[in-house]
């Protein structure tokens, strides 16, 4: 599995957001169906909230193109 880590400055980033940021969506409609069609876990569970606040600590996965997110 491809693992990355993702720095944020704020507090959070939505899901959404952070799928465009890391290269995984192009745009938010992309990252929007990426999520409905329950391709992300946040932190091990399946998540269908592509506003879901994402924050230091947190792990997104995607199983499909085998990519984990560690965002610090």
């Amino acid at each position: 599995m491809n693992k990355e880590e993702i720095k944020i400055r704020d507090e959070f980033i939505k899901l959404d957001s952070l799928l465009k940021f890391a290269g995984v969506a192009e745009t938010g409609g992309i990252a929007k169906e990426i999520v409905t069609m329950r391709k992300v876990k946040v932190n091990g569970e399946v998540c269908l909230m592509r506003g879901k606040k994402i924050r230091s600590g947190d792990v997104v996965t995607i199983d499909e193109i085998d990519l984990e997110l560690t965002v610090k």
